[in-house]
């Protein structure tokens, strides 16, 4: 039996407690499908929700059929894009927040013909040709410290480690994510990490963020607690943690 067409692009959103953000986003990413020559899938995974975002998702999928519900079984959002990217098909994988923070006609920038060898490329909000709309300036100071503490301790080269939009090829996808040990925000950090122990060719794309008030980033909590996950990321490297693929499947459970 012949193995079933991938689709170029595979979108994971990783949804928690987003009923509201939720169903615009998916609007807004479908307008940008119908408009494309390749085929694509969405997969949403939903992390431990209190609200409806279940039930908002699945009302999607019911007539858009290129787009997949899962749960994930424990709460993280590493954790729910680890269980997405290991889960798509696509020959390019593409993080993506709910809140579609970043325009999602700027998508094409991460896919060919623009990849050029690349096989991670991850969004940034810093540079002359990147936009940040409406941000605090305390929260921009607060991140660029935190990305100068994670450049000295863990990934240099990068402005922008924690932009959640990064695109990542098949290959690179399923290698990393396939060692990815961190459930929580370090997850970023840590693939890049071993992204590049690895050897892979990581570029960095500007974009035009926009701000949302609802952002779930906890400034202070969150930062502090990057500090003990890098800490543990380098601990990993070193006991040769991210040698061995996992074997065993994802925790994860299919919404049916």
């Amino acid at each position: 039996m012949a193995e079933e067409k991938r689709p170029l692009l595979s979108i994971v959103i990783p949804a928690h407690n987003e009923e509201a953000r939720l169903p615009p986003s998916l609007e807004k990413i479908d307008d940008f499908l119908r408009e494309q020559d390749f085929d694509a899938e969405v997969i949403v995974v939903e992390n431990g929700s209190v609200d409806r975002t279940v039930e908002v998702a699945e009302e999607f999928a019911r007539t858009h059929p290129y787009v997949r519900v899962i749960t994930a079984a424990v709460r993280g959002k590493g954790l729910a894009v680890k269980v997405g990217m290991l889960e798509a098909r696509g020959e390019y994988r593409f993080i993506c927040d709910a809140d579609l923070s970043m325009r999602i006609e700027e998508l094409v920038y991460f896919l060919p013909p623009h990849v050029n060898g690349h096989d991670v490329i991850i969004a940034t909000r810093e540079g002359k040709n990147a936009r940040r709309v409406g941000e605090p300036a305390y929260r921009h100071l607060i991140g660029r410290i935190n990305n100068f503490i994670i450049k000295l301790t863990a990934v240099r080269g990068f402005e922008d480690t924690q932009c959640g939009f990064k695109m990542f090829n098949r290959r690179a996808a399923e290698d990393l994510f396939g060692v990815q040990q961190m459930t929580g925000i370090g997850f970023d950090i840590e693939l890049l990490f071993i992204a590049k122990k690895r050897g892979y060719r990581i570029k960095e794309v500007q974009i035009t963020w926009y701000f949302d008030a609802d952002s779930r980033m906890r400034l202070v909590g969150d930062s502090l607690y990057l500090l003990v996950e890098i800490w543990q990321i380098r601990r990993n490297w070193l006991r040769g943690v991210y040698a061995k693929r996992e074997t065993r499947e994802p925790d994860r459970q299919p919404v049916v």
